[in-house]
């Protein structure tokens, strides 16, 4: 398996609804779980407000497969509710794995 692609995805949460953007992504993780191009994922909290995800692909395919999946969907459904801007996400290449 060779890694060479990702996603980075910055979320900044309403500071009332920050709990809710946490739980989310805790749901989230049965969706990654089945997707079968998702190589690894993982949410997580950088302080009180800002949230992300970060995602590992083999290929390119693989990951617009995971951009046009269900938790993309999830989170363009909860954003306007949830988020106080709009989601960075930042597709990146991945130079080095351990």
């Amino acid at each position: 398996m060779t890694v060479t692609v990702g996603v980075l995805a910055l979320l900044e949460a309403k500071p009332e609804k920050a709990a809710e953007l946490a739980a989310l992504l805790e749901q989230a993780r049965e969706l990654a779980v089945a997707e079968q191009q998702t190589v690894s994922w993982y949410a997580f909290k950088a302080d009180e407000v800002t949230y992300g995800i970060f995602d590992t692909f083999e290929t390119d395919a693989g990951r617009e497969a995971h951009l046009a999946g269900e938790i993309a969907q999830a989170l363009v459904k909860a954003a306007p509710e949830l988020l106080a801007k709009e989601p960075d996400i930042r597709p990146v290449q991945v130079l080095a794995v351990k």
